[in-house]
């Protein structure tokens, strides 16, 4: 899973991919500080994958993993060249989804390039300067297609399409309210113009460490970011970008403390995790063996087939069969062979869908 992260500039953006990625991306108080796109691969916390590894005494775990790519402060205007976040929205096109961070708190040491603190506002201003990016690759596209359309049915109803998303975009609207025709071949061409509008958004309400316990709900900002969220399905997780950062630098132990002694339960990337992971319906299923025990994503609804193709393109190739035991169930009869003698190791075939927790033994011939 690859995720963007994006927001004005000061608003917590590169704090919170420090403390996500402990890779020192350069925080400053001032706008623009982060010039190259920085990238961090961070494993999804996982301890079902952990407890495998006891149990099987492996000699590797490996957990899913997410990527993150944190790209300079937009600001009004940067889609026409202002600032320098123009420079780099085309490292998020391939994302599977957009972290939008949202300053949600008041501070006179840290400046707010508009003046105040309007979550609406900010994140209208962010919207828009992606709109106007999807406008500029919709026009590039109408361009292409324009001459060869009036001897081309099939773009002949591409072109229609492209010029009713552009209207679309142009009154303010994003890729992702836009009704794409009931046509395979339309939404094969929408799906393909990787429209940064037509990807689901996750806001991080970036607040004040007080605000954390009733996580968010008495904050007048967030309630302003959750009404946004709601209008069009998208996902919101209450963070403190200046906490994760100091959480960073603790230990499991410590980390778990410290959380305790603030009434909260989970950390901002558990938060982060969770998010993503509902909001693209995405699952894990597990494998286990001595030499390795593993975490692999998977979208909900993936059948065994092809679940096994995240492995390899063999497995998915040659496949027979898979033997399935739910996690837990393993965990409490303490081995495979157990699970069989007691009956509870299902041998699934092509149509088997993959639920999460599963862990899977696949049969395969090439």
């Amino acid at each position: 899973m690859k995720l963007g992260i994006v927001g004005l500039p000061n608003v917590g953006k590169s704090t919170l991919f420090n403390s996500l990625t402990k890779a020192g991306a350069q925080a400053a108080n001032f706008p623009f500080c982060t010039i190259d796109p920085n990238v961090g691969i961070v494993p999804v916390p996982d301890q079902r994958i952990e407890k495998l590894g006891e149990l099987y005494h492996t000699k590797k775990v490996t957990h899913a993993a997410i990527e993150f790519v944190d790209i300079a402060g937009l600001v009004k205007g940067a889609s026409k060249g202002e600032g320098l976040g123009n420079q780099f929205l085309a490292n998020i096109r391939e994302v599977d989804a957009i972290v939008h961070v949202v300053r949600c708190f008041e501070d006179t040491n840290v400046i707010h390039v508009e003046g105040n603190v309007n979550p609406a506002r900010d994140i209208e201003t962010i919207d828009m300067e992606l709109i106007y990016s999807d406008i500029e690759i919709l026009e590039r596209r109408i361009a292409k297609v324009s001459k060869q359309a009036k001897m081309d049915k099939d773009l002949a109803k591409e072109l229609s399409m492209l010029e009713d998303l552009t209207a679309h975009l142009n009154e303010g609207k994003t890729a992702r309210t836009f009704e794409v025709p009931e046509d395979d071949d339309l939404k094969k061409a929408f799906n393909e113009y990787n429209l940064l509008t037509a990807k689901k958004i996750i806001y991080a309400a970036n607040v004040a460490e007080e605000d954390l316990a009733d996580d968010g709900a008495s904050n007048t900002y967030v309630a302003a970011v959750r009404e946004l969220a709601k209008q069009e399905g998208n996902a919101v997780f209450v963070i403190s970008a200046k906490l994760e950062e100091e959480l960073s630098e603790l230990s499991d132990e410590e980390k778990a403390e410290y959380l305790a002694d603030l009434g909260v339960e989970s950390s901002g990337l558990d938060k982060l995790i969770a998010a993503s992971y509902k909001l693209l319906g995405l699952i894990s299923f597990l494998t286990a063996g001595e030499d390795e025990c593993r975490a692999w994503t998977i979208k909900e609804g993936t059948k065994a087939p092809q679940a096994a193709g995240k492995i390899h393109t063999d497995f998915e190739r040659g496949f027979i069969k898979a033997e399935v035991v739910n996690y837990q169930d393993l965990l409490d009869l303490g081995s495979l062979s157990a699970a069989k003698e007691k009956g509870i190791v299902g041998i699934e075939g092509k149509d088997y869908v993959v639920k999460d927790g599963d862990v899977i033994l696949f049969r395969f011939n090439v």
